[in-house]
C-alpha cells in the first residue's frame, strides 16, 4: 500500500522562491535520473526560466501545474515540495513512482510570483496582501490561455503535448477569502467521484474547514455538485457569459483553461481544481448554496482598496469577518490529500 501523499509536507513550511528552488529540483533529478527528469520549458516573458519535471515509470500519466494565477502561492510550493520530498523518500514512496508518471510543472507563471513577491514577504499579513497583490486580468489570465496565448502557455502546451494523453490533470488553485475549501471537478467525472468528494469534505473538516458552499448555477461554466464542489470552468462558458453581458472584447480574451486542453489530448482524463483560501472568513451560520459573510467581504473591497490608496485604516471594515489566515503547511496537506485521491480515484476506474 503506497504511503499518503500528506506525508511530503514539512514541519513549518514557508514559501520558496522560484530561482531558490529550482537549483534543487535540478539536483534531485540528477540524482534520481533513473526515474527523474528535469527540463527547461523555455523563458517566460520577462525571462525566467519555466521549469518542467517528470517522475515516475509507471503506465498511467499525470499532470500536475500550478501557478496560472499569479497570487495564488501555495500550488506552486506543494508541487516544489512534491517533487523534492517524493524523490528524497524515495523508498517509501516507490510505489507511487511505479503506478504513475507524473509530468510536473510547478510554476507556470514565474513572472507572477516576482510580482507578489512584496505581500508574499510579509504572509500571513491581509493588509499587505490587499494592498500588494497583482492578480492578472482575462487576456493575460494563464489558466483560460492554452494553448498559446502567452509563451508561459505554450511552453506548457507543448510540455503536455509531448507526454499525453492524462488519466488524470490538476490545476493547483486558491482563493484570497472564503469560507471554506472547495474542489472543483470536469463534468465527465461529477458522477464517479462521491467517495472522492466524501474523503476530501473529511479531510477539511479534520483540518478546521468547512466547504466553502457557492452555487453559482452555471455562471462561467461553474454547475453545482454538492456543498463545496462544482464543476470546473469552461473557456466557451465564460465567453457566453461576457456576451450576455453585452461586453464582447472581455469574452474574446477567454481560451481553454488547462482542464480543456488535457481533455482534448484524448482520454477521459479526471480534472481536478483546489481552491483553498488564503484568508478563511467566518460564517457560523451559512445558507445552504450562499457563501453570505464571503459575498458581502467581496461587496466591501473597493471600499478597502480605496482606503488603502488612501493610506486610510480599514480595520473597520475588515473585523466584522474576522480573518483568520489558512496555515501554509495545512493548506499544502489538503491539496495533496485532494491529488491523491484523484490518483485513487482514477486507479480504481
Amino acid at each position: 500500500m503506497a504511503p499518503s501523499l500528506t506525508r511530503l509536507v514539512p514541519p513549518d513550511p514557508s514559501f520558496r522562491t522560484h530561482d531558490a528552488v529550482r537549483h534543487a529540483l535540478q539536483a534531485a533529478c540528477r540524482k534520481h535520473d533513473d526515474v527523474a527528469t528535469y527540463q527547461e520549458l523555455g523563458t517566460s516573458e520577462n525571462g525566467h526560466p519555466v521549469d518542467g519535471i517528470v517522475l515516475g515509470q509507471g503506465e498511467q500519466t499525470v499532470s500536475l501545474i500550478a501557478g496560472n494565477h499569479a497570487d495564488e502561492p501555495v500550488g506552486p510550493e506543494t508541487l516544489r515540495t512534491f517533487i523534492l520530498k517524493i524523490l528524497a523518500e524515495r523508498e517509501a514512496m516507490q510505489p507511487w513512482l511505479e503506478r504513475y508518471r507524473f509530468v510536473v510543472v510547478p510554476h507556470t507563471n514565474p513572472d507572477g510570483e516576482a510580482r507578489n513577491r512584496p505581500w508574499i514577504e510579509q504572509w500571513p499579513d491581509p493588509i499587505a496582501y490587499l494592498r500588494h497583490r497583482v492578480r492578472e486580468k482575462p487576456g493575460r489570465d494563464l489558466e483560460f490561455g492554452f494553448p498559446d496565448m502567452r509563451v508561459e502557455n505554450a511552453l506548457v502546451s507543448d510540455a503536455l503535448r509531448e507526454h499525453g494523453p492524462f488519466v488524470f490533470h490538476a490545476s493547483l488553485h486558491g482563493m484570497a477569502t472564503a469560507e471554506g475549501a472547495q474542489l472543483l471537478i470536469n463534468r465527465p467525472w461529477t458522477f464517479r467521484t462521491q467517495a472522492l468528494r466524501d474523503a476530501f469534505v473529511e479531510a477539511a473538516n479534520e483540518a478546521g474547514l468547512r466547504m466553502h458552499d457557492h452555487n453559482r448555477k452555471g455562471e462561467k461554466g461553474f454547475f453545482w455538485i454538492e456543498p463545496g464542489f462544482t464543476t470546473t470552468p469552461r473557456g466557451d462558458a465564460m465567453r457566453t457569459f461576457f456576451h450576455a453581458q453585452d461586453d464582447p472584447d472581455t469574452a474574446g480574451r477567454f481560451h481553454h483553461s488547462s482542464m480543456e486542453f488535457v481533455m482534448n489530448l484524448g482520454g477521459d482524463p479526471l480534472a481536478l481544481v483546489t481552491e483553498l483560501p488564503l484568508f478563511v472568513v467566518r460564517n457560523d451560520d451559512p445558507t445552504p448554496g450562499v457563501p453570505d459573510q464571503y459575498l458581502k467581504l467581496r461587496g466591501r473591497l473597493p471600499e478597502i482598496q480605496l482606503r488603502l490608496t488612501q493610506n486610510e485604516p480599514v480595520d473597520d471594515l475588515l473585523d466584522p469577518f474576522e480573518l483568520r489566515p489558512l496555515p501554509l503547511e495545512t493548506a499544502m496537506r489538503l491539496q495533496l490529500r485532494a491529488l491523491e485521491l484523484g490518483l485513487e480515484t482514477v486507479a480504481e476506474a
